[in-house]
Order: C-alpha cells, then sequence, then structure tokens
C-alpha cells in the first residue's frame, strides 16, 4: 500500500468534508425511523417509501431488518447505511428510539457527529427524548430539531420552542416556520430568504416525494395561494420570533449550545426535503476525537493527518441468516481505509487484514474499496473484535473506551431442550458479545444470570436465539431491579441482606439489589467501597 503522503492527505480532506454522520434520536412513535425512510426517498436510493407500522402493508422501513422489528413497527438494533444526497456522502445510523436500548443507542451516538432530535408535534419533548439529549450533551454532539407530524393536530409551534428551551436546557433557533397545521399544513417558510415551500401531496401515504412550489412571503401570489388567517398567523408568528427569538450562532450550534429548528410531516413528506437540504449545509463533516496513549496521555486524533485508524462501536451476528456470520461495525476516524489493507489490533497486540469490508443499506451490502473518516464499514467478524476495540495503522493510543450501564432486569435462562445446549451455549455467548445482553456468573462459578437494561432485551435475546439457533428457551424472572459495579475488598463488603454479589464477563463484581432503598443502604453500611453506576 502507498505511504501515506501528501496525495493521499489531500484526497482524504476533499472526501471526509462531503461526510456527514449522524444518528437520529427521538421517544418512540416520534417518527425517527419514518425520516430516514424518506431521506432514503429522497436521495433517490429508494423509488417508494415503505411505511413503518403499517401490518397491512407488504413494505416495511428500510433500516428495519429484524423480523421482530418489523413485526412491531420499533427500531430494535441500530442500523448503518451510507449512501449519497445533492453532494454529500450521507452516513445514517437510525438509533433505538425504545427506552430499553439505551446502551446501544450510546454507543452508536459515539459513532455521530451531529444527531437529529425528532419530535411529536402534538407530544413535545419526551422522556427518551430527553434521554437521549443528554448523552449528545454528554458528548458535545451538535443537534438539529425537526418538529414532526405536523399535517396532524398540535401544540402551536411557539409552545413547542418554548418547550425545547425549558426541558432541555438549550436555546432553539427557527430556521423555518409552518404555514398552517393539521390538515392545514400546507408549507413552510424560510427565515432568511422569506421564501415560502409549498406542497401536494403526490401519492397516498408519501409513497412519493411531494410537489413543491417556491414563493416570496410578500409576493401577491402568497395571497391567493394562503388562506387569510393562515398567512396572517405565519406574519404574527415571525414578527415574534424576530423580537423574542434567539438568533442562530453557527459557533454556538457546533458546541452543542443552541439548536436549529425545522417543521415538517415526514409521513406526507411537506418540508423533509427543506429540511435534509438545511442539514448537509449545517451538519459538521468527521471531527478530530479523543484518544489515550498508554501513559495515560490524552491525545486528539486529526481525521485529515493521522493515518487510518477506526474503532468497533457494534457488533451483530447473522444480519443474513444465509451467512450466519457476525459484523464488527467500525467508525473510520483518521485516514484513508483500503480494502485488505492489514492494521494493528491494539488490544490483540497483533495485525489483522481487514478483508471483505461493506457498507450497508439495511441488510442489503455494498464492498467497500476505500472509506474515509466518518464513514461507517461493516468487517466480518471471526471472533478477533470486541466492542470498543481500537484498530490504526501507527498504533500507540486507544480510542476511549465505550461505558457500560448498570443492568436493571435479571433473570435466568435455560434451554428447554437440553440437546440445544451447544446451539444455545454459542447464541448466548454472541449476544453477551454484542452488548445485547450481560452475563454474570455467582462467586462460586456455579449459578449465572442473564441481565439488561430493559425488559425488550430479554424478548430480542428469545426471539434471536430461536430464530438464529434454533433454540427454545424458558426465561425466570428475578426480582432485583438494579445493579452496581463494586469498588473495593469483596470480603469485607457487607450487602443487604436482600442483595447478591456476582461477577461480571470481565470479573469484575456487581452487586444485584432489589430496591433502591437497598442500594442506598449499601452505600451507607460500607463507606470504604464505592458501588459504579457506569462501568
Amino acid at each position: 500500500m502507498a505511504s501515506y503522503d501528501s496525495q493521499i492527505q489531500n484526497d482524504v480532506r476533499a472526501q471526509a468534508k462531503k461526510r456527514r454522520t449522524f444518528a437520529i434520536i427521538s421517544h418512540p412513535d416520534a417518527g425517527k425511523t419514518t425520516v430516514t425512510e424518506k431521506l432514503l426517498l429522497y436521495s433517490g436510493m429508494v423509488r417508494t417509501a415503505g411505511m413503518v407500522g403499517s401490518r397491512k402493508s407488504s413494505t416495511t422501513a428500510t433500516s428495519d431488518w429484524m423480523g421482530m422489528e418489523q413485526e412491531r413497527g420499533i427500531s430494535i438494533t441500530a442500523s448503518a447505511m451510507q449512501f449519497k444526497y445533492k453532494g454529500a456522502v450521507i452516513n445514517v445510523l437510525d438509533t433505538p428510539g425504545h427506552q430499553d436500548f439505551c446502551e446501544d443507542t450510546y454507543r452508536t451516538l459515539t459513532a455521530a457527529d451531529s444527531a437529529i432530535m425528532v419530535i411529536d408535534a402534538a407530544k413535545g419533548v419526551e422522556t427518551q427524548t430527553r434521554k437521549l439529549f443528554e448523552v449528545c450533551r454528554l458528548r458535545k454532539i451538535p443537534v438539529l430539531t425537526l418538529i414532526n407530524k405536523m399535517d396532524l393536530p398540535g401544540r402551536p409551534p411557539l409552545d413547542l420552542m418554548a418547550e425545547v428551551e425549558e426541558v432541555l436546557g438549550i436555546h432553539a433557533s427557527a430556521m423555518n416556520w409552518p404555514v398552517g397545521s393539521g390538515q392545514q399544513f400546507v408549507g413552510v417558510v424560510d427565515r432568511t430568504s422569506k421564501q415560502v415551500s409549498l406542497f401536494k401531496k403526490m401519492a397516498a401515504g408519501g409513497a412519493a416525494k411531494a410537489s413543491r412550489t417556491e414563493i416570496s412571503l410578500d409576493s401577491p401570489e402568497a395571497n391567493s395561494l394562503i388562506e387569510e388567517e393562515i398567512l396572517a398567523q405565519v406574519h404574527q408568528d415571525l414578527e415574534l420570533l424576530e423580537i423574542a427569538g434567539n438568533p442562530f450562532s453557527e459557533e454556538q450550534f457546533l458546541r452543542g449550545e443552541v439548536t436549529p429548528v425545522f417543521f415538517a410531516s415526514a409521513l406526507t413528506n411537506f418540508g423533509v426535503e427543506n429540511f435534509f437540504d438545511a442539514f448537509v449545509d449545517m451538519a459538521p463533516a468527521a471531527t478530530p476525537r479523543i484518544a489515550d496513549r498508554p501513559d495515560g496521555e490524552e491525545i486528539v486524533v486529526d481525521p485529515i493527518n493521522t493515518p487510518f485508524s477506526a474503532y468497533v462501536f457494534k457488533l451483530q451476528a447473522n444480519m443474513n441468516p444465509r451467512h450466519r456470520d457476525s459484523t464488527a461495525f467500525l467508525r473510520v476516524c483518521s485516514g484513508r481505509f483500503e480494502r485488505d489493507m492489514v492494521v494493528k489490533h491494539h488490544r490483540l497486540k497483533s495485525e489483522v487484514r481487514l478483508s471483505r469490508p461493506h457498507s450497508l443499506v439495511a441488510s442489503e451490502r455494498n464492498t467497500v474499496d476505500m472509506a474515509y473518516p466518518g464513514d461507517i464499514i461493516g468487517i466480518i467478524n471471526p471472533g478477533q473484535f470486541a466492542i470498543g476495540d481500537t484498530i490504526s495503522m501507527q498504533d500507540g493510543f486507544n480510542y476511549k473506551p465505550l461505558p457500560q450501564f448498570p443492568a436493571e432486569v435479571f433473570a435466568r435462562i435455560h434451554p428447554t431442550d437440553v440437546g440445544k445446549r451447544k446451539a444455545f451455549d454459542q447464541g448466548m455467548a454472541q449476544m453477551a458479545a454484542e452488548g445485547t445482553i450481560q452475563l454474570m456468573r455467582s462467586l462460586d462459578e456455579l449459578e449465572f444470570f442473564v441481565t439488561a437494561v430493559g425488559r425488550l432485551q430479554f424478548d430480542v435475546l428469545q426471539f434471536r436465539l430461536k430464530n438464529e439457533y434454533r433454540v427454545e428457551t424458558r426465561l425466570e424472572p428475578l426480582s432485583f431491579e438494579c445493579s452496581s459495579w463494586l469498588v473495593g475488598d469483596v470480603n469485607t463488603f457487607r450487602p443487604p441482606s436482600d442483595a447478591m454479589v456476582v461477577k461480571d464477563q470481565q470479573d469484575r463484581p456487581v452487586v444485584l439489589f432489589r430496591s433502591p432503598w437497598s442500594k442506598n443502604f449499601a452505600r451507607e453500611r460500607n463507606p470504604d467501597h464505592d458501588l459504579l453506576e457506569m462501568g
């Protein structure tokens, strides 16, 4: 392979500028997966948008590849897709919206350079939205806000803007404004240019792009094409925004201090193209990453000037049942990736060849010959990759480890057919490697437990064991409600009578509690020990 010379650097610089790598975050049912689907529609990747959650329809969301996701109409795994949109290379991470999947979502957000926060116009800022936004705030990820479902009865736009600011503690700056709402939602007006985009449906259920007409807000056409009452409301709202609204600052946006707000209906396609165009202009390209040297010193890894490096943020097995393989998802952080290149595997202290790399649109694989900072690539994983692994051409550093969250649901699980024990053990090991569940053992090694951050992960576990490993299982829930990693001498720790001390997969002691009260009591009772909320 050619050395990392100035010609390669210039190629990396030009390609990295085009990349937009982002995650979509929202509460369940706010329309997150539909927004992803419409991005594919407007990019030309699909001709007809599949409606999420439509049980009568034969189409399903392109990003929802797992059978259980298609049945329930929710995103369970974090899909990674790449495609082009008007000169930009889009890497979209369709994160799980269900509250049970914060761990997979957190890991996926580490791979994003920005986020799109989708809010239901009728419900406003909901619980899961707040949780995911806090993760973005912790990681200083710039957030663009899309207030969706403007075609349905909802709350006044000014009220929604105020709630975003009050609940999330961030300045909100409206970049466009809705023309009408509910059944009278007909378009959006750009606040800077005062250009109005008026829309008409071209197919039932938003399966095709909406017809779009551009006029000036102050033109005679606006008076003739927009109802007088709606037009007057738009003028009134825009005047209020000029007086009391927050100005937009690119610097504040990139620091995560202000969120630009857009209005649309992903179902009807009204306003979605306006939003996508603005996103491509505003969202950052690949950003520098912080890493640790072996001596503990932090360094900044420049995406352009540093030769190829990446880290594993997700593992997923059996995406294609015919292949029965495992895929490691890598976030390219710096330099240029080339197919079949040999790189250093920092944890294993060995070299590995990155063969058969691919990008994804749902479960469809496309071979990748080259990739650049911001890109997400899948590598066939024969068992050598683990979540958080760093690989590079140069070695000498590791990207920050991805945290674990303490389990909140606990159970024992057994195969109903003891003859399937080998397949059961294989499936359990794979799910644990992916982070779907965590495996824990009693201190005497005689019992093992399965734990997760949320109850739905157990449903996923049983579903995948049945469909991918042909193993029916029996799950016995345990009455513990929370857990913490224990720091200190296990032999001198005095657990409450209703608690249990176990070991996780890294042999770290973990205390299982039957209630938050029990956890607080343990803290008070053991002042020389620490109970950690993140591993």
